[in-house]
């Protein structure tokens, strides 16, 4: 069985998922840490983010996999590598090449085959698995999503220059020729700003055990 997830960044996603999987023995895929590991790769090796070819080519050398909840990139784990303001605004660079979402949604389906997984990302329900058997789509005001990445990187940038990327990054997310964030027809929207990620979490359990 598929539980996906979409949403904008901050908007409770990856941290909802983790519980939802854990609470139904299901496996956990994060598939924005998949581009989050290629941007890596591409800047620890000195390509050019925006070289769509190389980005590309530099991702097909690299073995990445998924365990418990946490990329490994050819074996290694790197998930604490993979949330700074540098990878957010590399990952949603690359994010836009339409060959490079094929290939990553090509290599994710395989992987996943036969699976029971609880899943979140930008085009989860409306590319990457549109037969999902559940969708939701998880939103919140910029300013609360905002307040959320002040509290994991309380040393990095400040409200204001925070709150500005995110607007930035929502605005490019909506606007991708390929693996646009948009709300599936048949997912379910629930506003995250003012709910509990324990009461969320309730949200999508009543669904699924219904």
């Amino acid at each position: 069985m598929i539980v996906a997830i979409d949403g904008p960044a901050g908007s409770g996603k990856s941290t909802i998922a983790k519980l939802i999987a854990e609470k139904l023995g299901y496996t956990f895929l994060n598939t924005g840490s998949f581009y989050r590991a290629i941007a890596l790769s591409s800047i620890e090796e000195g390509i050019n983010i925006y070289d769509r070819e190389k980005v590309l080519t530099n991702a097909r050398k690299h073995d990445l996999s998924f365990i418990n909840g946490r990329l490994n990139l050819d074996g290694n784990d790197v998930e604490d590598k993979l949330h700074n303001p540098e990878i957010d605004k590399a990952s949603s660079a690359i994010s836009v090449d339409q060959d490079l979402r094929m290939y990553v949604n090509e290599v994710l389906r395989k992987a996943t085959e036969g699976m029971d997984i609880v899943t979140e990302g930008r085009d989860t329900t409306t590319l990457l698995f549109p037969d999902a058997d559940y969708k939701f789509y998880f939103d919140a005001s910029a300013e609360v999503r905002a307040k959320r990445r002040l509290l994991e990187h309380p040393d990095g940038p400040g409200f204001e220059e925070v709150i500005a990327a995110i607007r930035k990054r929502d605005e490019n997310d909506k606007n991708k020729a390929y693996g646009a964030l948009k709300i599936a027809d048949d997912a379910i929207y629930i506003d995250t700003t003012y709910l509990t990620i324990n009461e969320v979490c309730e949200r999508v359990l009543k669904v699924i055990e219904k």
